[in-house]
């Protein structure tokens, strides 16, 4: 899914005036892309070059989105080629303010998203050598292996007013406590396992692009020091592709071997974390049920057997 807000003309000639400002950017198109759930997307239009624009407007993603800017460009001073580079204000900011959102303005990549089963030899490719990258010394949020998304999906489910979503969650509810018992199960049992933390994306799957025979992951707003598990979970059925996860890990000399526990941990915690998202957007009960019951499920088809 992707954030589509229908903007006036008013608004994006504002937008455009502010960039021209800000970055001294002089835009001839703005255009509405189809990149990014938690924000407003465009492509912005030069004489010379294309941009991409990200706003987001929500409190409790702004935060998120702002620190993200010194680590992506930590991992473009480190030599990481693969990743959009940020485009600096005319003042050195990596990001600016507009209206009430956070405003980033990266170089666009061309290409189109696209995960398939060929997709995950270059993605864990690329996401070994971000492992590579050390971590002495950058501020940056550490794994912390809590049951924070399933506390606040509850709370949310207590506020619901939708009858459709709330008869949905009922209908369901014996298996969303099935998952929140072992994801509570697993962050008690690694709560103290700070060992093999590295950058993580946490959705590069999801964020990939292909132009020709290049790959490139995007949407590097919420990266985390934590496990590989973190980026290996939703593959973790799939023995073909936990051999290629470890291909790659071995390929860049990172001496590590994927934990059962961990990749437990991290499909019942998506799951509450992408069905808060899921919630915060107001999405409505169908969309709700293709998620609880759809491609997450063979996820658990092998965390459940841990």
């Amino acid at each position: 899914m992707y954030s589509c807000v229908v903007r006036s003309d008013e608004y994006k000639q504002r937008l455009l005036d502010f960039i021209d400002y800000a970055y001294s950017l002089k835009a001839i198109d703005i255009i509405p892309s189809k990149r990014g759930f938690y924000g407003e997307t465009w492509r912005l239009e030069t004489k010379d070059n294309r941009y991409f624009l990200k706003l987001v407007y929500a409190p409790e993603h702004k935060h998120i989105y702002e620190r993200s800017f010194p680590i992506i460009q930590y991992l473009c001073s480190h030599g990481i080629d693969f990743i959009s580079s940020i485009i600096k204000t005319k003042n050195g900011g990596l990001s600016s303010q507009f209206d009430d959102a956070i405003l980033g303005i990266f170089n666009w990549i061309d290409g189109e998203l696209i995960e398939t089963d060929a997709t995950k030899s270059p993605e864990y490719q690329m996401l070994a050598k971000v492992y590579s990258i050390p971590t002495n010394g950058i501020i940056i949020p550490h794994e912390d292996f809590s049951e924070k998304y399933a506390v606040k999906f509850f709370n949310q489910w207590k506020a619901l007013k939708d009858n459709a979503t709330i008869l949905l969650l009922e209908k369901n509810h014996i298996k969303i406590k099935h998952r929140a018992d072992r994801l509570k199960h697993f962050a008690n049992l690694l709560t103290d396992d700070t060992t093999n933390y590295f950058i993580t994306h946490g959705d590069a799957g999801g964020n990939l692009i292909k132009n020709g025979d290049k790959y490139h992951i995007v949407d590097w707003d919420n990266p985390l020091l934590a496990p590989p598990e973190r980026d290996a979970w939703v593959m973790c059925y799939r023995d073909w592709a936990m051999d290629t996860f470890h291909e790659s890990l071995y390929n860049n000399n990172i001496k590590y071997t994927l934990q059962k526990e961990r990749l437990a941990y991290y499909c019942y915690q998506f799951f509450f974390y992408y069905l808060t998202a899921f919630l915060d957007a107001y999405a409505p009960a169908d969309v709700i049920e293709d998620y609880i019951n759809g491609w997450i499920k063979d996820s658990f088809a092998y965390a459940d057997t841990i």
